[in-house]
């Protein structure tokens, strides 16, 4: 007798469940967590609000590790292929870094993309992907040999994203906290209670839209006051609550890659042109010999990004082809970009020049028939769709 198929766990809630429902969302399961795909306006009216004033997003799914002790700034050094080592500690008015890194197996594929905060000399918070948080845990312990003391914070942490030309004129209005000084990559730790109440307080300029915004940290039972409390501050700016879907379409018109789509252990960095945050001259970390390996040998395949030439919106895993119809690749993200009115993607394709280089003839293969793109160097929404189309 076959064994009765494990019920899938029901989908987790993040602490703006009922204000998501309460606007009117609709609901669907990621990463393990009911999240608002869209809200009423429409995906295309968010992504129009985050492209020309503000949008806010509940990110709260994300997972939150922090590492701590003597053995932290080893354990990351190891685990990550950035450096964390060249990030200062904080100053005396709270401003830190952070950066963006992947870990690696050792054959160099990408374990999960992540935010590395460098919250003091011996203390560093993680963030990782909500579908990735069990087996990034299980992967950090078993990769801690420097002994540094791991925490998941996630339950207890929220984390909102404004993002939008107004975003740090919206947040400035609703928390009095003025951000205009912080630079890309860069946070400041907030007194307690200075964000919205919450003890754990940390404004980044950060995001994954393309455009500049803040992302905000604080104390899980603070985040309904501060959704509220953002919502109020920006009504008049046009300011839109935010689901999934534009947070997609926003992200690939950026050309900012999705791990699961964009990013998995079969890739690597150097192929999916995340070379600029691997330090292969840093020291070890797992997974270095293979990538300094490939390296050498001339990395096979590249991540590129494409704007559609012809009337297509381009799907994930659908075949890339040349001009003569030869396989040379997949499709790993596409959309319509609202911005530009036509289909975009990103994929895999050989890395050698006539497939790489701006501006060279790719084929999307769909439903029998080849549809041309061209390759584009991101930002995508800042180009000029074709005349064509």
């Amino acid at each position: 007798m076959e064994p009765s198929p494990t019920p899938e766990a029901p989908a987790r809630r993040t602490p703006l469940y009922d204000a998501h429902v309460r606007l009117g969302a609709r609901m669907m399961a990621f990463g393990g967590y009911d999240m608002p795909v869209q809200y009423p306006a429409g995906i295309l009216a968010e992504h129009r609000a985050v492209r020309e004033s503000a949008g806010i997003f509940d990110v709260s799914h994300m997972a939150e590790i922090r590492a701590s002790g003597p053995g932290a700034l080893a354990f990351v050094e190891a685990l990550v292929s950035n450096d964390a080592a060249r990030m200062p500690t904080p100053d005396a008015t709270g401003l830190g870094r952070a950066m963006y890194t992947v870990m690696c197996t050792d054959a160099g594929g990408i374990v999960d993309d992540l935010l590395v905060y460098r919250m003091g000399a011996d203390d560093f918070l993680l963030v990782v992907n909500a579908a990735n948080h069990a087996a990034d845990v299980a992967w950090m312990h078993a990769h801690n040999d420097a002994g540094a003391r791991l925490d998941d914070l996630s339950d207890g942490v929220a984390l909102l994203a404004i993002q939008g030309p107004k975003a740090f004129e919206i947040v400035a209005r609703a928390t009095g906290i003025d951000a205009s000084d912080i630079p890309y990559y860069h946070f400041r730790q907030s007194a307690p209670g200075a964000l919205f109440g919450s003890q754990m307080g940390i404004v980044s300029h950060t995001g994954y839209t393309g455009e500049a915004g803040l992302e905000l940290y604080l104390d899980a039972d603070c985040a309904v006051a501060a959704w509220d409390a953002l919502l109020r501050a920006g009504a008049d700016d046009g300011l839109l609550p935010c689901g999934l879907g534009a947070r997609d379409t926003l992200r690939m018109e950026a050309g900012y890659s999705l791990y699961g789509n964009d990013l998995s252990t079969a890739t690597t960095p150097l192929e999916a042109g995340l070379g600029w945050v691997t330090k292969l001259d840093k020291g070890d970390f797992t997974g270095r010999d293979a990538l300094a390996a490939q390296k050498a040998a001339g990395v096979p395949r590249r991540l590129v990004a494409f704007v559609m030439q012809e009337r297509c919106i381009p799907r994930h895993d659908q075949t890339l082809v040349d001009a003569d119809g030869t396989p040379i690749g997949l499709v790993t993200s596409g959309t319509q970009s609202p911005t530009l009115g036509v289909g975009i993607g990103l994929g895999y394709v050989p890395n050698t020049p006539l497939f790489t280089t701006p501006g060279s003839a790719v084929y999307v293969e769909q439903r029998g028939r080849r549809f041309r793109a061209t390759v584009a160097r991101p930002p995508l929404h800042l180009g000029t769709p074709p005349v064509s189309a």
